[in-house]
């Protein structure tokens, strides 16, 4: 019996990269035309077809999409924000004839959903909370079509990303406790591995710089409450005391929040704060928060995959707007 021909050897004779025949296999419209004609001569050629059984290229589809979460389970079913967005595209599915495969990668680096992807458990992938040390990410994107909720830490040419201006958002934050008289004035950022971290601490860091300001104080809140305590108690450690502070996540904000009260301190006379996200929490505590549609960008993260899957390009960048709800905890004056 002759060997079965492989992804590599078609790929070689088409002359594209593996990822390209990976792409035009599973179904992706990301695939220049040239480069599909070339594919499907050499699939024909070599009499090839993958390594995957029960699905054949004619019918592919097991009308499932995947969300991959590249966290822990205490952080994903612990934060508002994964909490809305996950309800949203749940709204988006419920009129289609799509489900929602959850895939949390938790302690394993990836290695399992790589092979659940690949063996065909999902037509597509919707990827949220992404980090810079994520290379499985690539893998699956490499495999069925992908849409990210929020910029990726390195961004392709064949992307589709739906994200807020996070660096505009933090400018605006910083800019209404600068308004406030504020001059001493700390972040508390999140995870410095995912680009939501790094743009809304270069939002805060150029609003300040703008300013004539120095930053009071910097410091990893992990986007998580506790993380926001500990970075609280950090930054009153310091010899000098913020009198306003950043803070990249609602959650995070509440953590601090515990943290200033618990040290005496009154807030905002003493100290002003500010969250990002505008989840449900930030109302119950009187936080002043940038409102981001979280909700919506589920609807939109999942309305966008299944254009995809019927063969549509969306726009590659979109780009949802923000607002600040001014709150008790940095009231205006």
């Amino acid at each position: 019996m002759m060997p079965r021909p492989t992804i590599e050897e078609v790929a070689a004779l088409a002359g594209v990269s593996r990822s390209t025949v990976s792409r035009v296999v599973n179904g992706s419209p990301a695939v220049s035309s040239e480069a599909l004609a070339a594919v499907q001569r050499a699939i024909a050629e070599l009499n090839y077809a993958p390594n995957r059984a029960a699905r054949s290229l004619a019918s592919r589809q097991t009308h499932a999409i995947g969300l991959v979460v590249p966290e822990d389970t205490t952080r994903f079913f612990g934060d508002p924000f994964l909490a809305s967005v996950v309800a949203g595209i749940s709204a988006r599915l419920a009129d289609s004839d799509y489900i929602l495969n959850l895939l949390i990668a938790s302690d394993d680096p990836g290695g399992k959903m790589v092979r659940f992807v690949r063996n065909g458990g999902v037509d597509g992938a919707l990827i949220v909370s992404h980090h810079a040390s994520d290379a499985f990410v690539d893998s699956i994107a490499d495999t069925v079509p992908v849409v990210f909720g929020g910029r990726p830490t390195t961004v392709r040419q064949s992307d589709i990303i739906i994200d807020v201006d996070n660096a505009a958002a933090a400018r605006g934050a910083v800019a209404h406790l600068i308004a406030l008289g504020r001059r001493r004035i700390a972040t508390i950022t999140g995870t410095m591995t995912m680009a939501v971290s790094v743009d809304r601490r270069d939002g805060f860091l150029a609003e300040l710089a703008d300013a004539g300001l120095q930053p009071c104080g910097e410091i990893d809140g992990d986007f998580s409450e506790q993380g926001g305590a500990d970075a609280a108690a950090l930054l009153l450690a310091q010899p000098e005391r913020p009198d306003a502070v950043f803070v990249a996540s609602d959650l995070m904000a509440r953590g601090a929040i515990g943290v200033l009260r618990s040290a005496g301190l009154r807030v905002p006379e003493d100290v002003a704060v500010i969250g990002f996200d505008d989840s449900p929490l930030a109302a119950a505590s009187d936080l002043t928060s940038v409102r981001q549609p979280m909700f919506r960008q589920g609807e939109m993260l999942a309305g966008m995959m299944i254009d995809l899957l019927a063969g549509h390009r969306p726009a590659p960048l979109t780009v949802l707007p923000t607002e600040l709800i001014v709150r008790g905890s940095a009231p205006a004056v």
